[in-house]
C-alpha cells in the first residue's frame, strides 16, 4: 500500500507531492480525487507541481494506466513544469517515469536525483 501528501504553498506557487511504497490502483483513485479537491483552490497554469518520489517503489504494470492518467492530470491542468524528484542510482523507476512521459505526450518535466 502506498501514501501519499499533497500540499500547495501560495508563496513559492509550488503543489507539492509526497508518494512513497507501492501504489494500488485503490491508493491511485484516492490520489486523483483528493488531487482534484486540493488544486480546486489553486491556478496550475501559476505553478509548478513537485513530487518527492524519492521512497517510491517501482509502479507494477496493472497500475501503470492509473500513472498515466495521473500524468494526463498534469498536462490538462497547465502546470507550468512537473519535477521528479528521486533517489540517486533509481534506474528503474527514472525509466519508469520517462517512459510514462513519453507515452502520455508530457514535454514539460525534469526528473531530478535527491
Amino acid at each position: 500500500m502506498g501514501k501519499y501528501t499533497l500540499q500547495a504553498n501560495r508563496i513559492q506557487k509550488a503543489f507539492h507531492v509526497s508518494v512513497e511504497g507501492s501504489m494500488s490502483s485503490e491508493d491511485g483513485a484516492n490520489f486523483i480525487k483528493d488531487y482534484k479537491q486540493k488544486i480546486a483552490g489553486i491556478n496550475p497554469k501559476e505553478y509548478v507541481i513537485e513530487l518527492d518520489c524519492t521512497k517510491l517503489n517501482v509502479t507494477s504494470a496493472d497500475v501503470v494506466p492509473m500513472l498515466e492518467n495521473c500524468y494526463k492530470l498534469y498536462i490538462a491542468d497547465g502546470f507550468t513544469k512537473v519535477i521528479f524528484k528521486i533517489a540517486p542510482k533509481s534506474t528503474i523507476l527514472k525509466m519508469q517515469l520517462n517512459r510514462v512521459a513519453k507515452n502520455t505526450g508530457l514535454a514539460n518535466y525534469e526528473i531530478k536525483e535527491v
